[in-house]
C-alpha cells in the first residue's frame, strides 16, 4: 500500500489544477536505477494505467505504480514538506535502508 498525507494530497491537487492536468489523470509513482544510492524515485501525472498497475485511490488523489516498484515502496507515504530546507514530496519509505541527504534516492 502506498499513503499520502493530508497535506500531499492538498499540494498535489493544486499542482494539478495549475498545470491543468487532463480530466481523469493520476499521480504515477515508481523508481528506476540510479541517483547517489543506487534507487531513485520518480513521478509523474498520466492518464493511461497499464494491466499490472497497482492502483491506491483515496477522495483526492489516485496514485497508481507498477508492480515492480510496489516492492520497493510497499508501506510508503507521500508526504509534503514546506519547511525553509526546500519544499516539495518528500517519500516516507520504510523500506529504505539508507537515502541520500536530499531525499531523492535510496537503497534497500
Amino acid at each position: 500500500m502506498i499513503t499520502i498525507s493530508p497535506a500531499a494530497k492538498v499540494y498535489v491537487a493544486k499542482l494539478m489544477e495549475d498545470q491543468q492536468v487532463a480530466a481523469g489523470s493520476f499521480l504515477r509513482v515508481g523508481i528506476k536505477g540510479g541517483g547517489c544510492s543506487g534507487l531513485e524515485y520518480v513521478m509523474k501525472f498520466d492518464t493511461e494505467q497499464q494491466e499490472n498497475d497497482q492502483v491506491f485511490e483515496n477522495e483526492v488523489v489516485k496514485i497508481v505504480t507498477d508492480r515492480k516498484s510496489l516492492l520497493y515502496l510497499y508501506g510508503t507515504e507521500l508526504d509534503y514538506t514546506g519547511g525553509l530546507n526546500g519544499k516539495g514530496l518528500s517519500f516516507n519509505n520504510p523500506n529504505a535502508t539508507r537515502t541520500c541527504s536530499c531525499g531523492e534516492s535510496f537503497a534497500v
